[in-house]
């Protein structure tokens, strides 16, 4: 199969998504450019921040829910199902599901005063929806931040040389930050000076590796939670803001020069299109490839970055599509890359699958493909620019995780102190994370990833339900993830109990029961709404007599 014909149909596929669906969607919204969004009517100067360009907010929106798992997703999924599962979910999920499910989750949410999508449950659903699915959230995204500590950990052990420059982009961050923010200083020149810095600090990190010995992974993990403490609790527009913004313009950078390199090598895709359908293995092609590629395709972590941080900081209601669709939309093309430069250097699915399970892990072995199909133009940095790319990435997922956690701590619990809540949630963390493998973790994370997908849509779907607004364009995915990842967890659930990983399967029960109370609630809700309808509205629309009175 050739690649660029891969490429061709992949980005046309993307272009009807963003500039025909994703607008005739934007319409049942009513956008008002002249309403004054959260970031202006509750500004604090700590999470309620204006972005000074909508770019900015992309930039931070976007680097924060990539991450590692638009890579990692798809060659997992390559290795064990082939690549064209994996390329046609990715399309159909980003155009159809996961762009809808953020842009809605974020201007519902810039709606809701700059709630999360747990909080419109309650004006949704019900009070006790609310509670439960912020527990279920927590829950989860304790499961976020330990995965991305331990991957994060791992890429510095697999690759020292990325350590000085992925480290040296949080001091670049803070500086960009003070430059924009108190000198005041053009965007353009500011982003220049960042960008400058880092590129120095690239060149210095391939001469200074910095490993540190047998106990690495626990040192990382620990350190990396001591950063995503800090960088939760800091003012949004010093650290996390400018670093996010910086880090998208690498992505960018790397998914250009990926494509570049595709394009220029040409290469003939003779990885197998199709492997099997995994019932020898446990890994059913549905429902585990729908969990296994979350990022890239749907995930459940956007509608709780985008009702999280990013409705905190966005200026304009206009701005919403770009910035939640069109971030999809690019995660969606990384996740392609993925899979093609992956398929492209390795011709062997045994080789590809020693690799990623007991090798480099599909870290690693993204990096090999990157490094064979860009090697024309970027000898052998190829490989290592990739990862370190792919790291700074993993910390803004794993800061921004860290302070919507916070978020959601100290309104479950009722904990006022930010510090506080953050010493809890980054302890939980450190305490899984550490007592566990990224790969024990990451099929759990999958499976209660894609259930946050489908409670933010029963959400979404209430929410347009209640304003007599078209549902098909929720509706539809809302029944396919429901029984996706319900299915998935009950599959986990099996497994746990068979391999006695008693934790995990604690976890997967208490996640499957706090969902299961959601949609019976949201059950309650959809009958309520729809009886009242009945009583004001007659079979046409109209309003009845009762009605009227």
């Amino acid at each position: 199969m050739s690649s660029i014909v891969l490429i061709a149909i992949s980005l046309s596929i993307f272009f009807f998504g963003y500039n025909i669906y994703s607008k005739k969607f934007e319409k049942l919204f009513k956008i008002d450019p002249a309403r004054k969004t959260p970031a202006f009517s509750k500004y604090d100067g700590i999470d309620y921040v204006p972005a000074k360009h909508w770019t900015m907010l992309f930039g931070h929106h976007f680097a924060s829910i990539a991450g590692a798992a638009p890579i990692i997703g798809p060659v997992l999924a390559l290795s064990i199902w082939g690549w064209a599962p994996s390329v046609i979910w990715i399309l159909l999920g980003t155009v159809f599901i996961g762009g809808i499910h953020d842009y809605a989750a974020l201007i519902i949410s810039v709606k809701h005063g700059g709630t999360s999508i747990a909080d419109i449950a309650k004006d949704s659903i019900s009070k006790n929806a609310k509670i439960v699915f912020l527990a279920f959230l927590w829950l989860a995204l304790i499961l976020v931040i330990s995965v991305f500590a331990n991957i994060c950990a791992r890429t510095f052990i697999v690759k020292p040389e990325i350590v000085v420059p992925s480290l040296s982009l949080i001091p670049i961050a803070v500086f960009v930050g003070i430059l924009l923010y108190y000198m005041k200083m053009r965007q353009s020149m500011a982003t220049v000076i960042g960008l400058g810095l880092f590129a120095g600090a690239m060149i210095l990190g391939k001469y200074i590796p910095i490993e540190l010995g047998a106990n690495a992974m626990q040192i990382w993990t620990v350190f990396l939670l001591a950063y995503a403490f800090i960088a939760s609790i800091t003012p949004v527009n010093i650290l996390l803001q400018p670093r996010d913004y910086l880090a998208s313009y690498l992505l960018v950078i790397g998914v250009i020069l990926g494509y570049a390199g595709i394009i220029i090598s040409r290469p003939e895709i003779t990885f197998p299109a199709f492997i099997g359908w995994g019932k020898s293995e446990g890994l059913m092609l549905w429902p585990i490839l729908f969990v296994t590629v979350a990022c890239g395709a749907v995930s459940g972590f956007h509608s709780v970055v985008a009702s999280g941080t990013t409705s905190k900081q966005i200026a304009n209601e206009k701005d919403a599509r770009k910035i939640g669709y069109g971030a999809m939309v690019a995660e969606g093309i990384i996740a392609i890359m993925a899979v093609l430069v992956v398929a492209a250097a390795f011709k062997d699915k045994n080789v590809l699958r020693e690799i990623v399970d007991r090798g480099a892990g599909p870290v690693g072995a993204f990096g090999i493909g990157y490094s064979e199909v860009t090697k024309r133009f970027m000898g052998s940095f190829g490989g290592i620019f990739a990862i370190m790319i792919l790291n700074s990435f993993i910390l803004t997922t794993l800061d921004t995780a860290t302070r919507i956690t916070r978020y959601l701590t100290q309104e479950l619990f009722g904990i006022k102190n930010r510090i506080a809540a953050t010493l809890i949630v980054v302890a939980l963390a450190g305490w899984l994370g550490l007592n566990g493998q990224w790969n024990e973790i990451w099929p759990m994370f999958g499976a209660a990833n894609q259930l946050i997908a489908a409670l933010a849509l029963i959400v979404i779907s209430s929410w347009l339900l209640s304003r007599r607004k078209a549902l098909l364009y929720t509706l539809v995915p809302m029944v396919f993830m429901l029984f996706t990842a319900t299915t998935a967890l009950v599959l986990k659930i099996i497994e746990y109990s068979k391999s006695g990983s008693a934790v995990l399967l604690v976890v997967a029960i208490v996640l499957l029961g706090l969902a299961c109370f959601v949609i019976f609630e949201a059950v309650l809700a959809i009958r309520r709404i729809m009886r009242v309808r009945r009583n004001l509205f007659g079979a046409k629309g109209k309003h009845t007599k009762k009605g009227r009175r």
